[in-house]
């Protein structure tokens, strides 16, 4: 069952995942309407999920459960997964890479594999006040505060 992001609770499971490029804004429409048909579908053991998406800087797909009415399962989280690599091969894009960094570079996002992001931070090219996306964070509110970070503040950290 559908619900607005902004409605679901701040303890929520969320899940995020970075595109290795930008979106066009047709794209971006496609994929709201391919998510609204999947939340509305989406259910854990036979029992609709309230759930959510947010969909950020036409590169972030985010999905977010109310584990408080129904949590997420092993089948239901294998869905959402089977979901996300459709999209991958629709768009040919990488969704599930968990190998790579996405942070602000003025005002444009960038993607790097981790090994590029490294090189990076010694050639002084990131610091640790780059703005880097934690793409782990786990709930609502760990996204809210903790989501858009300086490196520095975040597992990027060991870099520096």
């Amino acid at each position: 069952m559908y619900v607005p992001f902004e409605n679901l609770p701040e303890d929520s499971k969320i899940w995020i995942y970075p595109s290795n490029r930008k979106f066009s804004d047709d794209e971006m429409t496609e994929i709201e309407n391919d998510l609204k048909v999947f939340i509305e579908n989406w259910s854990a053991h036979g029992t609709g999920l309230e759930a959510s998406y947010l969909l950020k800087y036409n590169r972030f797909i985010i999905l977010a459960v109310n584990q408080e009415v129904q949590q997420a399962t092993g089948c239901s989280i294998d869905s959402s997964v089977s979901f996300i690599q459709n999209l991958e091969q629709k768009y040919q894009v990488d969704l599930l890479d968990k190998m790579n960094v996405t942070f602000k570079n003025g005002e444009h996002i960038a993607h790097k594999s981790l090994i590029d992001f490294k090189r990076m931070a010694k050639e002084k090219a990131v610091t640790a006040n780059t703005i880097v996306f934690n793409n782990l964070v786990n709930s609502i509110e760990e996204f809210n505060e903790n989501w858009e970070v300086p490196a520095g503040e975040s597992w990027h950290s060991r870099f520096f």
